[in-house]
């Protein structure tokens, strides 16, 4: 938690800038793009923070779809809430929040339909009705998609529309691109005043504000390949943490069993092969041409995420030597006319790596994708600290429990990021805002490491904290993993985007370490080999929170 600096050190970390606004919304994938949009239209001044481009969020990769019980059909028998929900708690192993997720996926309709009537446009047939697929953990036809694999391009496009021209006369949110969040601030009470900021420049700036939403999306870089974007570097953990919230099930990181492999020296972000192209019909193999996943669960092809995943790093583990670099997705059974017309943005990411899907099994293998846990919140995404909210991948609102299942994150989205709008605009009005002139604000030192470390970081916890873990390789992971976050910069180095990542992704990693090493049991994707069976007696989520300067599971565990 913030703590105030003596005299030196507060002169020196004077901002270089200050600013004010209402709400500051950190992230600009769907549900920071949804929360700005409607804290705008309420009236609300509202400062919207990207590390990067506001385009270059996880949201524009999203292929596979918004899974959602639409009821445009004849039949409106054939899916209901209730089913998506049996299949949400299926998928979770045990952990779902069954009341929070029932409240989601039962507004889903609306938000999707505020969003159509926003400009956003999914695939339809001739007649109108909207095409829907069938991926992993379904058992219904329920995932709209648009653009073939682009939907999350297009929902980006179509807020982004609605944030910049599409707000009815209220003030447009000012966008601070290429600014990196650095920590949430608080007053003396304990609570939320502002947020402080780097700038391209390298100055600090800090805006004060009644609410701060973090929507910074997951941390896929706490592994050597993810098919995230590079600024999903576990940010908004790390300042939830520094700043008294508490994180939940965040040893649950899901690994997509379909990323594209281009090598064995492949890193960082990876192509994803999204799920639908199983459910249009095509299969995994290895390589002998043997397909996986018969007789390892009913589903087969389109089983949960961490069942595949798991099941093709077995296969893997069998080849000679014991160590396969890849699996294969055998699609050549789709029509080529078909694929390409459904999946343009694989048949693009196939041709790049030289590779026809419609005429040659396409080389996969398991990436680590989403972060099924995060900062804890109740339903409209408020955290322990007041007026601090979390929205989208960075949270846990009970959904996704163990694991997540396919195309409801971008339907959390959307919902939780009308949710916390509403609830942080009540947050101002609560604030008194004339308080936020003058109130002090504890300053802290920008969270710096050495970024020398961050590769062996992250292959480590590949190795030791992917698909199959250990008491061992997570306690080894978790010494090297303090070491990384307590070494700084170098003398006379400039405070930058490189340091700042490794401080935080070296927090969020112990938060990873000291969940998984709690959890002797495996459940959904977090998978110890040396407890491979599920412990009914840890069947609760767990909080991570800071305890003496380092991210620990509190000894008295309590379901949340």
């Amino acid at each position: 938690m913030s703590t105030p600096l003596v005299p030196d050190q507060a002169a020196a970390l004077l901002p270089g800038w200050e600013a004010r606004a209402d709400i500051v919304v950190v992230g600009s994938g769907v549900a920071g793009l949804t929360c700005a949009a409607d804290a705008a239209a309420a009236g609300r001044s509202v400062l919207l923070v990207s590390k990067d481009a506001v385009d270059e969020g996880s949201t524009r990769w999203a292929q596979g779809g918004v899974a959602v019980v639409w009821g445009d059909r004849a039949d409106p028998g054939s899916d209901s809430v209730a089913a998506h929900l049996a299949d949400t708690v299926t998928a979770g192993a045990g952990l779902v929040d069954e009341a929070a997720a029932a409240s989601i996926l039962t507004d889903g309709p609306d938000a999707v339909r505020r969003l159509v009537a926003h400009g956003a446009r999914f695939d339809g047939d001739p007649s109108g009705l909207l095409l829907r697929t069938r991926e992993g953990g379904h058992h219904a036809d329920r995932v709209i998609h648009a653009g073939g694999d682009a939907t999350g391009a297009e929902i980006e496009r179509a807020l982004l529309a609605q944030l910049r021209g599409g707000l009815a006369g209220a003030p447009e949110p000012v966008v601070l691109a290429d600014h990196l969040a650095l920590d949430v601030l608080l007053d003396p009470t304990g609570r939320v005043g502002g947020l402080s900021v780097l700038g391209p420049d390298g100055r600090i700036g800090v805006v004060r504000a009644a609410a701060v939403v973090l929507a910074t999306g997951g941390a896929g870089h706490l592994f050597a390949a993810s098919t995230n974007p590079a600024v999903a570097t576990a940010d908004g953990w790390a300042m939830a943490l520094r700043a008294g919230a508490e994180l939940a099930d965040v040893e649950f990181l899901q690994f997509h069993p379909t990323v594209l492999w281009t090598g064995p020296d492949g890193s960082g972000r990876r192509p994803l092969v999204t799920e639908a192209v199983r459910g249009e019909g095509a299969v995994l193999i290895d390589a002998t041409g043997a397909r996986i996943m018969p007789g390892v669960h009913p589903l087969a092809d389109l089983a949960p995420r961490d069942v595949v995943s798991l099941a093709v790093t077995r296969r893997l583990a069998l080849a000679p030597g014991g160590v396969g670099d890849h699996a294969y997705l055998d699609a050549t059974g789709i029509p080529a006319a078909t694929f390409h017309r459904r999946f343009p943005t694989v048949t693009a990411a196939c041709a790049a790596a030289g590779i026809d899907p419609t005429r040659q099994p396409i080389p996969v293998a398991p990436a680590a994708h989403y972060a099924c846990g995060g900062v804890r919140t109740d339903r409209d995404g408020r955290t322990s600290v007041p007026g601090l909210f979390a929205v989208g991948e960075v949270a846990r609102t009970g959904l996704h429990g163990a694991n997540r299942l396919a195309s409801n994150s971008l339907l959390e989205g959307l919902v939780m990021g009308e949710r916390a709008a509403e609830a942080a605009n009540a947050a101002v009005v609560a604030a008194q805002r004339w308080s936020l002139q003058c109130a002090e604000l504890l300053l802290t030192p920008a969270p710096a490491a050495d970024p020398a470390g961050r590769a062996g970081l992250q292959a480590a916890m590949s190795a030791h904290a992917g698909i199959g873990r250990d008491a061992a390789g997570l306690a080894g992971t978790a010494a090297l993993a303090a070491v990384v976050a307590d070494t700084a910069p170098s003398s006379g180095r400039a405070l930058d985007r490189d340091a700042v990542e490794t401080a935080n992704l070296a927090v969020a990693a112990r938060a990873v370490l000291a969940a998984a090493a709690a959890r002797t049991e495996s459940r959904g994707c977090h998978v110890r080999t040396d407890h491979p069976e599920p412990d009914a007696a840890q069947a609760v989520s767990r909080t991570v929170r800071l305890i003496d300067g380092r991210p620990a599971v509190p000894t008295a565990l309590a379901g949340v």
